[in-house]
């Protein structure tokens, strides 16, 4: 994935975090900087079926999941999946969808299955949603709603390169785009063995009450209105796992722990006397703050 992703070694490992852990990220950032070409170089990597859905404002849930259709030759209803039956899916800009539709996904990125006319059907196994929005432009777009936020493990952006590494990328290009050269390194079957060694990493108890004490504080915290739930406690609890196993380590230690608060916390979190409840920098800043307040175990 460095390969293409050129000078953004943290996004690649959230990626993989997010892949490791079985849940799914969502990039916060401006047109143009390599949000979908991220997810596309996860994709190329793993050797599954990637598909991409650009959301609008005239997208239908069945867009997502698929619906029955009627064969007259058959008399019968036939079911045609929709692009969530993938095990990587990029939701394109997925704050143009209205909540309607975003909330086609809720199911799938929750329980690793879709419900239709009173079906249920399983998603291919692993499965992840990296999704895409623009922080800057709000004109025809929807704010996700918190129950949506708190399904991705992590929010994190991918920047501007500095300008030697952006003299790279325009070099790689001379010859096309690199991410289509990318090949499969690893099988679906490897990435779910890698999924359940993540759950065997160790976690010490010690280290449990210090990740307990941080998502204890956003509840405490006198700038927040509503701090982090119990669903969130464990996708932290998962994802520091999977950073160890990133970090080629059985074991979970305090840096774990600390570098995922940001991007793992922050956008589940509401913040107190403002109307805009997705501010994204001062939420960062609150529980970047209550990071340094809780005692690290020696």
């Amino acid at each position: 994935m460095e390969k293409v992703v050129l000078g953004k070694p943290e996004v690649v490992r959230s990626l993989l975090i997010a892949l490791l852990a079985g849940e799914h990220v969502l990039l916060d950032d401006v047109p143009g900087v390599g949000k979908t070409l991220a997810a596309k170089a996860l994709a190329r990597s793993l050797d599954g079926v990637f598909t991409r859905v650009q959301f609008t404002p005239d997208l239908l849930p069945s867009d997502i999941v698929g619906s029955n259709l009627y064969r007259t030759d058959l008399h019968e209803f036939e079911f045609n999946q929709g692009p969530v039956f993938a095990n990587v899916v990029l939701a394109d800009e997925i704050n143009r969808a209205p909540p309607r539709t975003q909330s086609a996904l809720l199911e799938a990125m929750s329980e690793g299955q879709v419900s239709i006319d009173g079906t249920t059907r399983p998603l291919p196994k692993p499965f992840t949603v990296v999704a895409t929005q623009n922080p800057i432009e709000f004109e025809g777009t929807y704010r996700l709603p918190e129950s949506q936020l708190d399904r991705f493990l992590l929010r994190t952006s991918v920047g501007y390169p500095q300008l030697d590494v952006e003299r790279d990328v325009l070099r790689s290009h001379c010859d096309g785009e690199p991410v289509e050269q990318l090949s499969p390194v690893v099988s679906c079957e490897e990435v779910l063995q890698s999924q359940e060694a993540v759950r065997k990493v160790r976690f010490e108890d010690s280290l449990i009450s210090y990740l307990l004490a941080v998502v204890d504080a956003t509840r405490q915290s006198e700038d927040l209105q509503v701090g982090v739930s119990t669903r969130a406690a464990l996708s932290y609890f998962r994802g520091c796992q999977a950073r160890a196993v990133c970090m080629e380590r059985d074991y979970v230690v305090p840096d774990d722990i600390k570098s995922l608060a940001v991007p793992v916390l922050s956008h589940r979190v509401v913040l107190k006397d403002t109307f805009m409840t997705g501010d994204r920098l001062r939420a960062e800043q609150v529980v970047h703050e209550i990071l340094h307040r809780v005692t690290v175990p020696v």
